[in-house]
């Protein structure tokens, strides 16, 4: 459970509450047969946990390999750890297409984003400085090259800017989740500026990503939820699915300062989602209609490209310490 340290006032709440937004019809005591029986969910969350330690275990040994396999095990990993909870995963669009440094940015529901986002679009994370301190996975957050932000020093903020700029300049990939709190799915939040600036100041492409999953409740991960809840939440639902939509990329120079940027990010996010027949699961879907060109000064490092393995938590509608990447305005 979180704690209630009050938060500086600059932060960003999300008014998603467990009770409100995380209690799910879909899977409740009137819908049993949405709900997968306790053996398998107690089955689930022990391949789960279990996969989530392979990583651990096996993430010394992924250090000596080559950037290349280790960013392929890395994506194999996270991908492993997803299909264990029980949840399967549709993709539309293409990553292949896409090239250069990018700032992937994505709305933020749950601790399921960053393993989705990191099997297809690998890159340094985000996240609070507090995640470094985290019992195994705050060393796998630092092994995987997370950029982490004193959330609580505004001043800090243009340093790790500098540090995201540093990354997109060499040709790498950053990962952000701009709304700086997790919110229910049914709701988004506007996406706070200052992660944009890292993207004009190194030229590079912002990559806007979708994230939906239904049932919503089940997977929501939102206000002062213990994780322990939201993991039974999604070993529990029958068939969880997670729906991960690569968007167009925007060039950053048709835009003439952050917060324009961000706005088109977030509409471009916010724009409801078309069904389409070639999405598939658990593999990468055909191409499908051509990317338009975006302007990219180099082509991304595998190496510069390592997926963190942090688990970002959410921001309390409430005051609280536990939060995701959160970023003033």
């Amino acid at each position: 459970m979180n704690g209630s340290t009050a938060l500086p006032p600059w932060l960003p709440t999300a008014p998603c509450t467990p009770g409100r937004c995380a209690a799910h019809p879909e899977t409740g005591r009137d819908h049993p047969a949405e709900r997968a029986g306790a053996v398998l969910a107690a089955a689930r969350l022990t391949a789960g946990i279990g996969a989530v330690l392979v990583g651990v275990l096996l993430a010394p040994a992924a250090g000596l390999l080559p950037a290349a396999a280790r960013l392929a095990l890395v994506r194999s990993w996270v991908r492993a750890v997803v299909r264990a909870f029980g949840v399967r995963v549709r993709y539309e669009g293409t990553a292949d297409a896409v090239t250069g440094p990018l700032l992937v940015v994505a709305n933020h529901v749950s601790w399921l984003d960053i393993p989705l986002v990191a099997a297809v679009l690998p890159g340094r994370m985000v996240a609070k400085t507090e995640v470094r301190r985290w019992p195994v996975l705050g060393t796998l957050a630092a092994l995987g090259g997370t950029l982490f932000i004193d959330r609580d020093r505004l001043r800090a903020l243009p340093a790790t800017v500098r540090a995201m700029s540093g990354v997109l300049a060499d040709g790498g990939r950053v990962v952000v989740f701009p709304e700086g709190s997790t919110w229910c799915g049914r709701a988004r939040g506007r996406f706070r500026p200052a992660a944009f600036q890292a993207a004009l100041d190194s030229g590079s492409a912002v990559l806007p990503v979708r994230l939906d999953y239904g049932p919503t409740g089940a997977a929501a991960y939102v206000g002062d939820d213990p994780l322990g809840a939201s993991l039974w939440r999604v070993v529990m639902a029958r068939r969880m699915v997670a729906s991960i939509r690569i968007l167009d990329p925007i060039s950053s120079i048709q835009y003439p300062d952050r917060r324009a940027l961000a706005a088109a990010a977030e509409r471009a996010v916010a724009r409801p989602t078309v069904p389409e027949q070639t999405a598939t699961e658990q593999t990468a879907p055909e191409p499908g209609v051509p990317r338009p060109t975006v302007p990219q000064p180099t082509v991304a490092k595998d190496s510069a490209n390592l997926s963190s393995l942090s688990v970002h938590q959410r921001v309390s509608s409430r005051p609280t310490a536990a939060s995701s990447f959160r970023t003033p305005a």
